[in-house]
């Protein structure tokens, strides 16, 4: 199984879905080590990733995915995933992968982006994350401002897992 952790950036993408996976003793993955050089700087420097920027990134998604689930190996993926289009592409089995949106208002984040450091998304990009956001309507919701342990349970409580 494969469970995708999405949600606009400084949601928590990333630390939830280490603590899940390591709750759950399985492999985690963060999509932004797919990145290119080029969309990262092009982040760095708060000027936003357009679709074509992003196909290339989604496609390798798609193919690591894809070896995943051949393999049978049980993987958290922290993906911003902000558009339905996106997660058409990686969604490939929808009985083996389950989407989990972590939800919270926009002060919430931008708080936590000012906080953040060493991070290539900074909060100058959050309005045109928000923006770009399609929320899904076959995903499991988290409410983001709760406790990380509450989340990781909620989610595994979700999940029947």
């Amino acid at each position: 199984m494969i469970i995708l952790i999405m949600g606009v950036s400084g949601s928590g993408k990333t630390t939830i879905g280490r603590l899940l996976a390591d709750s759950l003793n399985w492999q985690f993955n963060d999509a932004d080590d797919f990145h290119s050089l080029e969309n990262i700087e092009k982040m760095r420097r708060g000027i936003p990733l357009s679709d074509a920027d992003r196909i290339p990134w989604l496609q390798d998604l798609q193919t690591a995915i894809a070896h995943w689930l051949q393999d049978h190996q049980n993987v958290v993926l922290a993906c911003s995933a902000l558009k339905a289009s996106y997660r058409e592409l990686l969604v490939i089995d929808s009985d083996r992968i389950k989407l989990v949106y972590l939800n919270g208002s926009f002060e919430l984040i931008q708080q936590r982006l000012q906080q953040r450091q060493n991070h290539f998304m900074t909060e100058k990009l959050l309005k045109s994350q928000f923006n770009a956001l399609e929320e899904p309507n076959n995903a499991i919701f988290v409410d983001i401002s709760q406790p990380l342990e509450v989340i990781v349970q909620t989610i595994r409580t979700a999940l029947g897992i």
